[in-house]
């Protein structure tokens, strides 16, 4: 079983209202409820946090390409898409 740890946060009269409606339809306590949305937001942030280290360290060590060629790309992807919804479509 995985330790936990207390925190202590302060939230507006509006916001403990609504945690507590909350709490009381899932039938789940406001501490199960915050620790849900912390996890979640934590999850979520790290995430992006990887994604943007990820491209830090591309944009450092990888060749980059040239706004003209990026262009290129797109329009490439983007007629590939196109051939493809035609042809699920036909």
């Amino acid at each position: 079983m995985d330790s936990t740890s207390p925190i202590t946060t302060r939230l507006d009269a509006a916001t403990l209202e609504i945690l507590d409606r909350l709490a009381q339809r899932y039938d789940r306590s406001r501490s199960w409820l915050v620790a849900q949305a912390v996890r979640q937001f934590v999850e979520r942030e790290a995430e992006m946090l990887a994604i943007i280290e990820e491209g830090e360290r591309s944009a450092r060590e990888e060749p980059l390409i040239s706004h003209e060629e990026m262009l290129h790309l797109i329009d490439a992807k983007r007629a590939e898409l196109r051939a493809r919804r035609d042809k699920a479509a036909a």
